[in-house]
């Protein structure tokens, strides 16, 4: 399956049939297991066999389905599904560090990430160090002969700033850290993270994956020994793992997860180029774009634009709530990765917990405006935004 194409293991990849031979993923929806005698218990607790468990948070056969189909995809050994994609951030860091240890953060994060960086590892006694994810000279002025982990987003979330894997990989290994990787915008059907100097690779799949504004879900995606011996471990015992509905609904997901992403990423490129200039606009963001800072970068990382794209409307938060409140195909809401276009208002609601000053730093103002494309017709998805800034 490994040498497969990605397309043919998103559709096939990780399937175990029971003894009906069904077509779609069988759905066990259930918490515990029989076993034939005492005996058999207590040698399954001692060592679990292949296809043999135990309790669902420590595994589950449709679970284990998704588990393989998404390190089929990411060129991973192994991977731990969680129940969301908070619950697999906090789990790949958890898991790994303790009380003295010293990482380097980037500073550009999604604030629930920031939130465990920056409260939660530092409450418990983890040294955390912030650095210009951009800037590989300031990662390697702050890596240290005892740095645990590097984390970073692949692409920030949402003035879409690319890290370079590879550049901070190389940095981060010289001292022997891990690389711990958020890839949610960069999306597994573009990433080559592992190849890049990726240790752990880390996705939302309640975005892309499924894609279609159903449920949460989250993944872990690293070597077997790595997984095995650290992650799962801590995420059996805390209970964070993914439900088997929410695997099973993944899966399904999945199929169409190529198709979705290169048809999103082709609209959003679309749009962009539509936006470029507008007088309405101070700025669009846009990877794929000459005009990015990094388009180099995004390139050579992703060899495409991916399916994001932020822009800044003049007149900042209520010429952007006029904006928002005029769309007639977008939707305003939250997610991300979505069938559906969304757009969202990064300053009042998913970095509403920053200070002024911090939004600042980070580029998101109080005009900025995340788009996150659907797989609607391009040119329904330009006409409705053209005539949304008409209306600013």
């Amino acid at each position: 399956m490994s040498k497969r194409s990605k397309q043919t293991n998103l559709v096939h990849g990780g399937t175990k049939r029971s003894q009906w031979n069904e077509v779609s993923e069988a759905i066990f929806l259930t918490q515990g297991f029989v076993y034939d005698t005492a005996e058999d218990a207590e040698a399954r607790f001692i060592k679990t066999g292949e296809d043999e468990y135990i309790y669902a948070r420590y595994g589950n056969p449709t679970v284990a389905m998704f588990e393989e189909r998404m390190a089929l995809l990411e060129g991973a050994e192994d991977g731990f599904a969680c129940a969301s994609g908070m619950a697999a951030v906090n789990g790949a860091l958890m898991s790994l560090l303790k009380a003295g240890d010293h990482i380097v953060s980037a500073r550009a994060l999604f604030g629930s990430c920031l939130y465990i960086a920056e409260e939660i590892l530092t409450r418990y006694g983890v040294d955390v160090t912030f650095v210009d994810g951009a800037d590989l000279a300031q990662w390697q002025a702050a890596v240290r002969p005892d740095t645990k982990a590097v984390f970073f987003e692949s692409m920030s979330n949402p003035t879409l700033e690319l890290v370079d894997i590879a550049g901070v990989a190389e940095i981060a290994h010289q001292v022997g850290a891990k690389v711990i990787v958020d890839n949610v915008f960069s999306t597994p059907i573009y990433s080559k993270a592992f190849e890049q100097g990726a240790d752990v690779v880390v996705y939302s799949t309640t975005k892309h994956v499924d894609g279609q504004g159903r449920c949460l879900g989250g993944v872990i995606l690293g070597t077997k020994e790595h997984i095995r011996g650290v992650v799962e471990p801590y995420m059996k015992h805390t209970g964070g793992s993914m439900s088997p509905f929410n695997a099973w609904v993944q899966l399904k997901g999945m199929e169409t997860l190529s198709l979705r992403v290169k048809a999103q990423t082709a609209s959003a490129g679309a749009l962009a180029a539509a936006l470029e200039g507008h007088d309405k606009l101070t700025r669009v963001i846009f990877p794929g774009a000459a005009s990015h800072p990094q388009h180099d970068l995004a390139m050579r990382q992703l060899g495409a634009g991916g399916t994001m794209l932020a822009f800044e409307i003049a007149g900042g938060k209520e010429a952007a709530f006029r904006f928002l409140n005029a769309l007639e195909v977008a939707i305003i809401s939250n997610n991300l990765g979505d069938a559906k276009t969304i757009a969202t208002h990064p300053a009042t609601t998913t970095h509403q917990r920053l200070t002024p000053e911090q939004r600042a730093q980070l580029g998101i103002g109080d005009g900025l405006i995340r788009f996150s494309v659907g797989i609607e017709d391009s040119d329904d998805l330009i006409d409705d935004v053209l005539q949304a800034l008409a209306a600013v």
